[in-house]
């Protein structure tokens, strides 16, 4: 049940508030799908949001301000199931807990006290949903859980985390996040996006713009990107297709499979081979790996600066060649000349062939 709390009440801290909406949310942990406490700001003119918590999770969706609430979800750390009672006295003894709107902005937290003890049993994971208008700009951090921002337009969003993984879905704007404990996912976003993490994989799908991507615990899958785009990883391959613009691309711990490319191109592993398919080509190619293979197929006609080193070289149906060739080198004009190709294995064979 939604609480209907007067505007005076919107700079009071929960710890206050608990009390005079206990009676309104005692079925709220009969569900963990159900808000412990729902705030509404109804209509309000909301413009930042900044959110901190330690022990849960933080969503911020964007859509009609007339349906603008901040929803707190608290359950017990070591699992067991707690009355509202319960989470009440817990609430008002162990943590500062506050909702506050000042003028434009919506300030949201969760905090320990100084005299709390980790040992007692007592710790609570106190997440937040907050629903406000699409344009929205951000400031979200927390220690102890994930983070998902959806259907958001314009704003800047800045949001952290040590805990959990990152879920970007929808959103254009400047966008900003790290996190030390998870993966990442994102999908449909656009204009600045930089994301990084240490503690898993990176899955990219429909973005443009300025996009920097990088995680050294986990692998990248690339689909459908435009623009700008910088992505690297040193704990596993990289994956991807439909790219347009720039890519420059690097792993130190796996293979590169890239495919249906359209894109000034330069990706580099230590770690595997290299297999790329373009569908275009853009300004440049440059391909290395020092322990593997690269393997480049490329349309027909096409005219290109070839420079081609490894254990052997080998072309296939590119066209007429002007240059010097030997058994681990190749270097010369194909179809006249063109776009700048180069390809480099230390421990591999390089190999171009046009389909």
């Amino acid at each position: 049940m939604k609480q209907h709390i007067p505007h005076i009440f919107r700079h009071l801290t929960l710890s206050i508030l608990f009390a005079g909406v206990l009676a309104l949310s005692t079925n709220a942990q009969s569900d963990d799908e159900k808000p412990y406490l729902t705030k509404p700001f109804a209509g309000a003119s909301i413009s930042k949001v900044d959110v901190e918590t330690s022990g849960g999770g933080i969503t911020l969706a964007g859509g009609d301000a007339s349906q603008t609430r901040v929803e707190v979800y608290v359950h017990s750390n070591n699992g067991r199931r707690l009355s509202s009672d319960e989470i009440a006295q817990r609430l008002q003894q162990y943590y500062n807990v506050k909702i506050e709107r000042d003028g434009d902005k919506l300030y949201v937290s969760a905090k320990q006290k100084h005299d709390f003890d980790w040992n007692s049993g007592h710790g609570l994971s106190i997440s937040f949903k907050i629903y406000a208008p699409t344009s929205v700009s951000s400031h979200l951090n927390t220690s102890g859980g994930g983070i998902a921002i959806h259907s958001l337009s314009g704003g800047t969003q800045d949001f952290t985390t040590s805990g959990g993984g990152l879920d970007v879905k929808d959103v254009s704007g400047i966008i900003k996040g790290s996190t030390s404990g998870g993966g990442i996912d994102v999908e449909n976003a656009a204009q600045d996006i930089d994301l990084n993490t240490s503690g898993g994989g990176i899955t990219a799908r429909h973005l443009k713009g300025k996009i920097r991507l990088e995680t050294s615990g986990g692998g990248l899958e690339l689909h459908d990107l435009s623009g700008d785009i910088r992505a690297t990883t040193s704990g596993g391959g990289i994956e991807g297709d439909h790219v347009s613009g720039e890519l420059i691309t690097s792993t130190s711990g796996g293979g590169i499979d890239l495919r249906d490319m359209a894109c000034s191109l330069a990706a580099s592993t230590s770690g595997g081979s290299v297999a790329v398919t373009m569908a275009s080509l853009g300004k440049y190619i440059k391909l290395s790996s020092s322990s593997g293979n690269v393997d480049l197929r490329v349309p027909s006609g096409q005219g290109m600066d070839l420079n081609l080193e490894g254990d052997r070289v080998a072309t296939s149906n590119l066209g007429s060649f002007n240059g010097t060739t030997e058994r681990d080198h190749m270097k010369g004009t194909v179809n006249g000349g063109g776009i700048p190709v180069n390809l480099e294995s230390s421990g591999g064979r390089v190999s171009v062939s046009a389909r």
